[in-house]
């Protein structure tokens, strides 16, 4: 039947350790992550994608985890194309950069800057690699990165940056998924080994992504969002805020015998609520798992 993995995108979100889940003894970063790991065998690193990680941060998460947790990562923001921060980058990588805009974007990097930063991103990964922990590195591209030959050349590259890594798409550009492209899309994902991240969010704006149930390797994915149409796209709100949203388990219900199909097709299969509001994901993501059993 294939293995199927519940949890949530990020157990340092700051509403839900402020929402009481966490017992009173949890009062560090280790505290939390053995609880979550009590719990739930799988998360979702979401600081990677803020800033490159660190090798010794990542042997701590290896060393405070049980044997057979599974770590997924988010891309890094200016390997997704999303603009970053050059204050974020190490100092040593910052001291070097060619360019000195406060936010980059990618391609604003020269070629051996490229390089650097990838090297740096999958150094910082390589502990939880080499320790069987790590389940796969997920690239959110934003809205405005749309099907075209240069995207798919940047899709293709990425199994040259990351070898011997499993590495998950998700989009969030609706065009991706048009039902004249789909079976294309899906094809060349499944021919470069890449994991499709089938998303279930809010629907009928511009952006939105069809929740398009498809498996294209050895391991499957699901991002839960959440269904709050009225932030979904507004601005100046907090990221906690947009994905304000409790699923009730009649909503989850119906994605049960997906989620087993999905998993007797790749084998191995991740669930990740990403309604990360207080405790929101946690309760889901218990529910979920209850409705699996």
């Amino acid at each position: 039947m294939g293995q199927i993995k519940v949890g949530i995108s990020s157990w340092t979100e700051p509403t839900l350790v402020k929402s009481g889940w966490y017992p009173p003894t949890a009062t560090t970063a280790e505290d939390r992550l053995r609880y979550y790991a009590s719990k739930f065998p799988i998360v979702e690193i979401d600081s990677t994608f803020y800033a490159i990680p660190n090798e010794k941060t990542a042997q701590l998460w290896v060393e405070r985890t049980p044997k057979d947790f599974t770590f997924n990562a988010k891309a890094y923001a200016l390997l997704t194309q999303h603009p970053a921060p050059a204050a974020r980058l190490p100092k040593d990588l910052r001291e070097k950069l060619s360019d000195s805009k406060s936010n980059l974007y990618f391609k604003d990097l020269a070629p051996k800057e490229k390089e650097r930063v990838w090297d740096r991103f999958r150094e910082g990964m390589q502990p939880l690699q080499d320790a069987g922990k790590l389940g796969a590195i997920v690239f959110q591209f934003p809205k405005w990165f749309l099907p075209s030959p240069a995207s798919y050349r940047f899709m293709e590259d990425l199994r040259e940056w990351l070898p011997d890594f499993k590495i998950a798409i998700e989009f969030r550009q609706a065009s991706w998924l048009k039902e004249e492209r789909r079976e294309r899309v899906l094809e060349f994902l499944k021919g470069h080994g890449l994991s499709y991240v089938v998303v279930d969010e809010p629907q009928g704006f511009g952006s939105s992504v069809p929740p398009v149930v498809a498996v294209t390797a050895p391991l499957g994915m699901v991002r839960f969002h959440g269904h709050n149409r009225e932030n979904w796209e507004k601005k100046g709100i907090s990221t906690a805020e947009k994905f304000r949203y409790l699923y009730q388990p009649s909503e989850l219900k119906t994605w049960v015998p997906r989620l087993r199909d999905m998993a007797a097709q790749a084998g191995e299969v991740h669930a990740v609520m990403n309604n990360c509001y207080s405790d929101y994901a946690v309760r889901n993501a218990a529910d979920l798992g209850e409705l699996l059993a």
